[in-house]
């Protein structure tokens, strides 16, 4: 069965969400009445990628939403959005107001475009998501007095479940209160391919070193924490085995996992929570 088949035929039970990794920080996610897009990136543009698109832009017809964190092109590919705006002309898009102009020049008409403000809730139409918009410093926090936070995430809740998608972040003076101030999420895509001197000199801004990473999710207590941004690129990429090793000495009891291009994975809240 293809993807888009399986998308399209799979129910959503509730307290539940349904998730299909897209590679690097990519997912398509499936609620009860929609199906999003985060940070999809789905063509050639990125000549050097280690393995080949799971879905084709052209071929996703039925997405609502597409939500992008911010405007490097492994998050905002316009090569992807071009095709997809015109396949689902339905779909709308949601991003910060750095990225607007980016989605315009996709061909994308303003009523199609939502760009709330930083920590601003908002309920989507024709759905029961909500979606806040959340801070990310990639390396630095940037905030435009007319245009706002320039690398961001998102708090997304939907049918019970509480997802928080950093984008392309580290820590920085304040995150960590600014997560915790919101709705506690069940579910956090963290982007954990690390960061050092040689890479950023090179122009491959870094994030989340593991240890950095397996800490904050024992401080903030996520259920479950799903491990990003670290298999596009070979030269932007760290051994997996850190990965474990940062949660195996940090948070040793801490449910994570990666989920490879095509992977399905089908999150249910627990009770207890």
């Amino acid at each position: 069965m293809d993807l888009i088949t399986q998308v399209n035929r799979l129910e959503v039970a509730p307290n539940s969400l349904a998730l299909w990794g897209l590679g690097q920080m990519g997912l398509i996610l499936k609620g009860p009445d929609a199906v999003i897009y985060l940070d999809p990136c789905l063509s050639d543009t990125i000549a050097d990628r280690l393995f080949p698109p799971p879905v084709l832009p052209e071929q996703c017809t039925d997405v609502d939403y597409v939500l992008c964190s911010h405007e490097h092109i492994d998050h905002l590919d316009q090569a992807t959005l071009r095709p997809l705006a015109v396949a689902a002309p339905q779909a709308r898009f949601v991003s910060n107001r750095w990225c607007v102009p980016l989605l315009q020049e996709c061909g994308i008409d303003s009523h199609r475009i939502i760009a709330p403000n930083t920590l601003e809730t908002i309920a989507l139409p024709d759905c029961s998501l909500q979606v806040t918009l959340t801070p990310s410093a990639h390396l630095a926090r940037e905030i435009d007095p007319d245009k706002g936070d320039r690398w961001t995430g998102f708090l997304l809740q939907w049918n019970g479940v509480t997802v928080y998608f950093a984008g392309d972040t580290i820590h920085y003076d304040g995150y960590e209160q600014m997560l915790r101030d919101l709705p506690p999420a069940d579910l956090a895509v963290l982007p954990i391919n690390g960061r050092d001197w040689y890479r950023t000199q090179s122009g491959l801004l870094g994030n989340f070193h593991p240890d950095e990473a397996a800490i904050l999710a024992r401080e903030l207590g996520w259920d479950l924490v799903i491990a990003g941004h670290n298999d596009l690129l070979a030269r932007n990429a760290i051994p997996m085995g850190w990965i474990a090793d940062g949660f195996e000495r940090h948070a040793p009891r801490q449910a994570w996992i990666t989920l490879p291009p095509g992977q399905l994975l089908t999150y249910t809240k627990r009770d207890s929570r």
